[in-house]
């Protein structure tokens, strides 16, 4: 074991690579050396952050200096990159877009964000999102509950804004309840009452580019407009979107649509329950857009 103290934070990885180098008695300018030889361009400064845990191998010619560095230091294949553990990097962000085309829209919810004290655009990034809706006997929206995996993109968040959306027409806000990962710090309604604001603060904050999970319900009450739909926006790229609509038995509506917006247009396809009394619409690589589906109980051209 070597006595040297680190002065960065140390990792598993940062760790292994250490203990390694100092068992074979190897110093980095002679790995580096080997590495060249071998056609791998990794920098001495580089090779220098991965052993104090400063920096980590993260694109493909790293990862392949990394196998070759395994192979060196006479360790088994995958001793190194199997305590690598999850990416620390955003991935590619792309432009912050909102997802409705609708300006109005846009600056009512910005104004909802600056009352509830929060910034707009929120520095986050929605990865996964399960949305659930439940649908009473009596053909109105129940619940909604939400369970979110969400990424810092830049500084700490302690707290994240989020809006809910009524189909233009005004009505008291939902009941907003924090299931995990934090609480419901504020709540704020648009003037309009139809645009209804929650901020959720977490248990703990995170720095980009950290991200945790969180999970919430809103509650329709009896007064609330008969709901025909449900839907999720989102301003960047998820890795994947999930609604999932529950019916119950006596609200089996008698058409279904699933209405996806982006940039590039907006695209209605109908949709079958075929039987059962739920349906799914999901999307990887999604975003920025929304994704919705909308039913009813009329006659549908």
């Amino acid at each position: 074991m070597s006595d040297r103290i680190p002065t960065e934070p140390t990792t598993p990885f940062a760790d292994a690579l250490r203990e390694a180098i100092d068992a074979r008695r190897m110093t980095l300018a002679r790995l580096h050396q080997r590495l060249t030889d071998r056609g791998n361009a990794v920098s001495m400064a580089t090779l220098s952050y991965w052993r104090s845990g400063a920096r980590r191998p993260e694109g493909a010619q790293s990862l392949a200096a990394l196998a070759d560095i395994e192979d060196l230091l006479g360790l088994d294949s995958g001793t190194l990159l199997q305590r690598l553990g999850p990416t620390m990097r955003t991935g590619p962000l792309g432009s912050s877009v909102f997802p409705f085309d609708e300006d109005s829209l846009e600056q009512r919810v910005h104004d909802t964000f600056v009352a509830m004290g929060a910034t707009y655009p929120d520095p986050t990034r929605e990865l996964s999102i399960h949305s659930v809706t439940d649908v009473g006997a009596d053909q109105r929206v129940l619940r909604r509950t939400t369970r979110l995996v969400v990424q810092g993109t830049a500084g700490m968040i302690s707290a994240i804004p989020f809006v809910e959306i009524t189909d233009e027409t005004p009505s008291a806000s939902p009941v907003f309840t924090a299931l995990g990962g934090g609480r419901i710090a504020t709540t704020h309604t648009d003037p309009s009452r139809t645009l209804h604001g929650f901020l959720f603060e977490l248990d703990r904050p995170i720095t980009s580019p950290e991200a945790t999970v969180i999970e919430w319900s809103a509650e329709y009450p009896a007064d609330f407009p008969k709901g025909d739909g449900t839907g999720h926006g989102i301003s960047l790229q998820s890795r994947e979107l999930l609604l999932w609509t529950r019916f119950h038995p006596d609200a089996i509506p008698t058409w279904i649509e699933e209405v996806e917006e982006t940039p590039s247009g907006e695209v209605v396809t109908p949709r079958m329950l075929d039987g059962a009394t739920s349906l799914h619409a999901i999307r990887r690589g999604f975003g920025p857009g929304s994704l919705g589906l909308q039913w009813g109980w009329e006659e549908r051209d």
